[in-house]
């Protein structure tokens, strides 16, 4: 799947809520300024649940940060990035891997 996959780099964060041959679906939690570790995903579609600011650290060219509404659908492109909750609340979203 990805050069260091989300679940295995970090289950803190990230666990899968289904899976399938064309698609891999991620829970994603953090606490108020929790990071990641550095991890992959394929491309994909995010759905925040939760309005939040993230730092991505993006390895792979992306926008630096984020500001995002509760209910926003975001396009992401394959990356390998180390996610931070620059807010002072929970960030909660659910991210639709494509495979292939």
């Amino acid at each position: 799947m990805a050069e260091r996959d989300a679940v295995q780099a970090d289950p803190k964060h990230y666990t899968v809520e289904a899976e399938d041959e064309r698609v891999r679906v991620l829970r994603i939690r953090y606490g108020a300024g929790e990071q990641s570790v550095l991890h992959s995903h394929p491309a994909g579609v995010a759905i925040f649940l939760t309005d939040a600011q993230i730092r991505f650290n993006d390895q792979g060219g992306g926008p630096p940060e984020a500001q995002v509404k509760a209910g926003q659908l975001v396009l992401m492109p394959a990356t390998t990035h180390r996610p931070e909750n620059l807010a002072g609340q929970p960030l909660e979203a659910i991210l639709v891997e494509l495979k292939g």
